[in-house]
C-alpha cells in the first residue's frame, strides 16, 4: 500500500480547494473532540486520578460543613482502615485576585501514606514535617510563578481570617512535588498552622474532610457504611464514598455534562461523515474513466477499491492527527490560564487512542459507497464516459 502513497497524494491535489476544505473540516472536528474530552474530564473528574483504595468522608449535609477533629482518630481505629488524613480547603489567593489557587491544609505525617503516587525528595519531606509554616507545591505551579525551595510566599485566604483580623498566611516553600499524571498545581501545608491561627468564630479542633486509604478495596463499601454508622444520630453525621464517587458528585451538581458533550461530539462527527463521504463520492464520479483505464491495464477490483479506501483514510488520518495535536496544545494553554479553577485540566492520553479509532472508522464509512461503486464499475461503462 505504501508504494501507492505518491498516487494517493497526487489524487488529493487534483482539487486543492475541495481537498483543503474537507481537510479543514476534519481538523476542526477532531479539534473540538479533543477539547470536549478535556472539558469532560475537567467537569466530571478524571477517574484515573482517583485512588481505587481511597474513601472520602465529609459532613452529611455538605462538604463546607466542618467535622470535629476527633473524628480523624476514630476513623483510623476502624478495622480495615490503613491510614487516614484530614483536609481543609484554604481558598488561596497569591498577589492578585486573579491568581486563585488550590491550597489545602492537611495532616502532614499521613499525607504521603494516603497519596503514595506523590513523590518528593526525602530531605524536602523531612523539612516539611519539621516546619509548621512549610508548604509543598506542585511542579507546574512552581514553574508558573517561579517559586524555588526556600522562598516565602504570602498566601491570602478568601475563606478564613486570622484572630487578629488579617487573612494573609506567610508560607515557606520547602518542597516541590511531582504527582506524575495527576494534580501538580496544588499547595499543601500544615493543618495545625491554619487551625491555631484562624479566627472569625470558627472553633479550633475542626477539619474539612477525611481521606481514608483502605487495606482491601473490595471492602470499601462495607467500610464506608461502618464509618457513617459510627457517627449516626450524632450532631455531626457523615457521608462516606469512594474517591471516584466523591469526584463524580461535583459533576452531578452541574448536570450530566459528559452525556451532553458526547451528543455534541456525535453530531459533529456525523456532519463530518457526510462531508467526507460527499467529497469521496464526487471524486469517484469525476474519475470513472480513469478507473476504467486502470482496470484495463490490469488493476483488479480489489486494488482499485483499496486505492479509494486509502485516499479516504489518508484525508481523515491527516486531518484527525493535526486536529488532536492542536487540541492538545490548546488544552495545555487553557489549563495554564484557568489552573486555579481546574488544577488537573488537560487532554487525557486516552483521547489519542479513541481519536485513532475514530479516524479509521470515519474514513472507512465515508469510503464505503465510493468503494462499492469502484469495485462494481465495468470497464465498458467507464470508458463509455470518456
Amino acid at each position: 500500500m505504501f508504494k501507492y502513497l505518491p498516487l494517493l497524494w497526487a489524487q488529493l491535489g487534483r482539487k486543492k480547494l475541495r481537498t483543503g476544505l474537507t481537510l479543514a473540516s476534519i481538523i476542526v472536528a477532531f479539534l473540538l473532540f479533543g477539547l470536549m474530552q478535556t472539558l469532560r474530564v475537567a467537569l466530571t473528574g478524571n477517574p484515573e486520578l482517583a485512588g481505587v483504595d481511597r474513601l472520602v468522608t465529609i459532613h452529611k449535609i455538605a462538604i463546607i460543613q466542618p467535622l470535629p477533629e476527633s473524628y480523624l482518630n476514630r476513623i483510623r481505629a476502624v478495622d480495615g482502615v490503613k491510614v487516614a488524613c484530614s483536609h481543609d480547603w484554604f481558598g488561596g489567593v497569591y498577589q492578585e485576585d486573579r491568581n486563585q489557587l488550590a491550597v489545602i491544609a492537611v495532616d502532614v505525617p499521613t499525607f504521603f501514606q494516603v497519596y503514595a503516587e506523590y513523590s518528593l525528595p526525602a530531605e524536602q519531606k523531612k523539612a516539611w514535617e519539621q516546619d509548621r509554616t512549610g508548604v509543598i507545591v506542585g511542579k507546574l505551579i512552581a514553574q508558573r510563578f517561579g517559586w524555588k525551595v526556600g522562598d516565602t510566599i504570602p498566601m491570602r485566604s478568601n475563606i478564613w481570617v486570622q484572630k487578629d483580623g488579617g487573612n494573609v498566611w506567610p508560607m515557606k516553600v520547602v518542597g516541590i512535588y511531582d504527582a506524575g499524571n495527576g494534580d501538580n498545581q496544588t499547595l499543601y501545608f500544615h493543618h495545625e498552622y491554619l487551625d491555631e491561627s484562624r479566627g472569625g468564630g470558627v472553633p479550633q479542633g475542626t477539619i474539612g474532610w477525611v481521606v481514608v486509604r483502605v487495606q482491601d478495596p473490595a471492602r470499601s463499601a462495607d467500610l464506608a457504611r461502618t464509618i457513617d454508622a459510627m457517627f449516626a444520630n450524632s450532631s455531626t453525621e457523615t457521608k462516606t464514598a469512594t474517591e471516584k464517587a466523591f469526584i463524580q458528585g461535583f459533576a452531578n451538581q452541574m448536570g450530566n455534562i459528559g452525556a451532553l458533550l458526547t451528543w455534541i461530539a456525535a453530531a459533529v462527527f456525523f456532519t463530518m461523515l457526510l462531508v467526507t463521504a460527499n467529497t469521496m463520492g464526487q471524486s469517484i464520479r469525476e474519475r470513472l474513466n480513469e478507473i476504467g483505464v486502470m482496470k484495463t491495464l490490469g488493476y483488479s477490483s480489489f486494488s482499485v477499491t483499496a486505492l479509494v479506501l486509502g485516499e479516504a483514510l489518508l484525508v481523515t488520518v491527516l486531518g484527525g492527527t493535526i486536529g488532536l495535536l492542536l487540541a492538545a496544545a490548546f488544552s495545555t494553554a487553557i489549563g495554564n490560564a484557568v489552573a486555579q479553577f481546574f488544577p488537573v485540566l488537560g487532554m487525557p492520553p486516552s483521547t489519542f487512542a479513541i481519536g485513532a479509532l475514530l479516524m479509521l472508522l470515519l474514513g472507512a464509512v465515508a469510503a464505503a459507497l465510493p468503494c462499492l461503486q469502484a469495485s462494481q464499475l465495468k470497464i465498458v461503462d467507464a470508458l463509455r464516459k470518456v
